[in-house]
């Protein structure tokens, strides 16, 4: 989703009264982490939610669906690339279970000396996606790294990065805001999920249209400034992932229409160059948009695509398979043609239209069957999964009634669900709560598509599935022989 300039104008007014009362919430939480855990915490070493798996690989149509993306707006300034350094590996887990059911590259140019990968690893793990400090406070930023590291105790942050904003003129880069935040990162331990998407006017094919987003006419301007980033954060960059929801022509607007095999061209350059200087970083294929509308031209029935991409050879360049899901207005453990009811729910696409793009658990069943069916191991990377929540707003943007639906209570409980779900699915690697606190920094405005999920609401108070996510993360960490 983006923010409007008058939305970041209004949200930047707010952001020292934020700034202030987070700086007290933050030094209260802390205070009442340690005394629950010192007081209270009971470890307990059995792995609640053991969910029997059964993949779906029906993919019949319903009416047109397109489940909402989120897409967030960095702020832009200029600096020089440095060296780059290898980061330290962060392997992938190749595992699926044994019981789920059947349904020419191009070489890179920088030097360094590669990381050694060590073994890989096959455990879960969780991160959140935080909005950048919009007063550019290195302090400011750092309490926000800190509430995650330190109170939240999540290992990992997506961090959005938008080329259009940061190379508008080619070889002219504006590093502020990733000055802003990999530091910050580093200081606290956090291993940094950037996921690059919109190419600049610049870099696109001649005749293209420019109101909406797309690739680049040559694959080479998209790798060079990956590359480009890497040489500045050295030992920073721990995952990537190549583009966002190109199953859409809204976010992949091109002269060759929807294409996966141009896709996976993008994704095959950039996977290449990223491992001949560090082999440690994942690479994740840019996550689809959970959708059952399927023209051909507008959009691409997410499950179709992903078949389109796996014979296109994506699953030989991506360390991670990326996925979408944001929710709706029902539990994670329901799949989409379970008889579950909701009499009360106002939005009624899931019970009108049966689709698997409405349940958070049909969607990433029917990624795993088909990787599993082609014969691979890639697990996914689900870079952003929430539920929006309306209950405490002023009111629900057209599209998003489905928010009205859900409650705060329903919210603290679908997360942790959710995140039990895929650590217990043993297909799922990593996984990014969507968000963290897009509702302060957007001035809690309810026509901002990214508010509704945020996990600070009104008042700058916590949601309860912040509290929620941090009790999942002290077991999760005691079940992995961490905590």
């Amino acid at each position: 989703m983006t923010t409007t300039t008058a939305e970041f104008r209004q949200a930047r007014k707010q952001v020292r009264t934020f700034v202030a009362v987070w700086t007290f919430i933050t030094f209260m939480m802390g205070v009442a982490t340690f005394l629950a855990i010192a007081f209270t915490y009971r470890p307990n070493g059995d792995n609640d939610g053991d969910l029997n798996v059964a993949l779906v690989a029906n993919n019949s149509l319903g009416d047109p669906v397109v489940i909402p993306s989120l897409t967030p707006q960095p702020v832009t300034a200029t600096a020089t690339p440095q060296e780059v350094q290898p980061t330290q590996a962060v392997a992938v887990a190749q595992v699926l279970p044994t019981d789920l059911p059947t349904e020419t590259p191009v070489p890179a140019t920088p030097t360094a000396t590669a990381t050694t990968l060590p073994s890989l690893y096959t455990g879960f793990e969780a991160g959140i996606q935080v909005q950048y400090s919009l007063d550019f406070n290195q302090g400011n930023q750092d309490g926000l790294y800190s509430s995650v590291a330190t109170d939240l105790g999540l290992g990992w942050v997506k961090h959005q990065v938008r080329w259009e904003n940061l190379e508008a003129e080619k070889g002219v880069f504006d590093w502020s805001t990733l000055d802003l935040v990999m530091p910050s990162a580093q200081r606290f331990g956090i291993k940094m999920m950037l996921s690059v998407v919109t190419a600049p006017d610049w870099s696109r094919e001649v005749g293209v249209n420019l109101e909406q987003h797309g690739p680049p006419a040559n694959s080479q301007d998209f790798v060079n400034f990956v590359l480009e980033i890497l040489k500045r954060y050295p030992n920073q960059v721990h995952a990537i992932e190549v583009w966002n929801e190109m199953n859409l022509d809204r976010e992949w607007t091109s002269i060759g229409g929807l294409s996966a095999p141009n896709y996976v061209s993008l994704l095959r350059d950039t996977y290449n160059a990223v491992k001949a200087v560090d082999p440690g970083i994942v690479i994740i294929s840019g996550a689809l948009s959970p959708t059952g509308f399927d023209n051909g031209v507008n959009a691409i029935d997410d499950f179709r695509f992903t078949d389109l991409l796996i014979q296109a050879g994506v699953l030989d360049f991506s360390d991670c398979y990326g996925a979408h899901h944001n929710g709706i207005n029902i539990p994670p453990s329901v799949r989409w043609n379970d008889a579950y009811q909701d009499n009360d729910a106002k939005f009624r696409g899931f019970w009108d239209t049966p689709h698997p793009s409405w349940s958070f658990r049909s969607t990433l069943e029917g990624y795993a069957t088909r990787i599993r069916n082609a014969g691979k191991t890639t697990p996914l990377c689900v870079t952003e999964f929430g539920w929006a929540v309306s209950e405490d707003l002023e009111g629900v943007r057209p599209g998003f009634e489905f928010a009205a639906d859900n409650t705060l209570a329903e919210q603290t409980q679908w997360i942790p669900e959710a995140l039990t779900f895929m650590e217990d699915s043993g297909f799922v690697r990593l996984a990014f709560i969507w968000n963290f606190n897009y509702g302060p920094q957007a001035g809690y405005n309810f026509t901002n598509d990214n508010v509704p999920y945020s996990l600070i609401r009104p008042g700058y108070s916590f949601a309860g599935a912040y509290q929620a996510v941090k009790e999942w993360q002290i077991e999760h960490l005691q079940r992995a022989g961490q905590g």
